[in-house]
């Protein structure tokens, strides 16, 4: 009996020793941004109040869906868009038509405040 107890006393006492240093370690994300990144705040203009353009999906098939992402919204062809209607949806351009007003969003498009790159 004695015997019993002293190797449980031990085997708790190893579990504890063990478990110590896995709770002392930080979880880190690593897709979080490098300090001082998360402080700079972006300048507002005029052009980030338009909408940007994410991605677009077109079926190979004809007659297929035509899908595109517009900040973060999925949207098919004649659907609306925070009250304009998805007039065509082409790989790499999305024509949106607000009663006479057209606007059209590139993939392209480049950020606000973002240079263009070297070719």
């Amino acid at each position: 009996m004695d015997e019993a107890v002293k190797n449980l006393f031990l085997t708790v006492l190893a579990c504890l020793a063990l478990a110590q240093p896995a709770s002392a370690q930080a979880l880190l994300d690593p897709t979080r941004p490098p300090p001082g990144m998360d402080r700079i705040a972006p300048q507002a203009t005029a052009a980030d109040d338009a909408p940007r353009l994410q991605s677009v999906l077109i079926a190979r098939h004809a007659g297929g869906r035509h899908v595109a992402v517009i900040d973060g919204e999925t949207v098919r062809l004649g659907e609306t868009f925070k009250g304009a209607r998805v007039a065509r949806v082409s790989a790499d351009e999305v024509v949106l038509v607000r009663g006479s007003e057209r606007q059209v969003l590139r993939m392209d498009a480049p950020l606000p405040g973002m240079t263009p790159a070297a070719k």
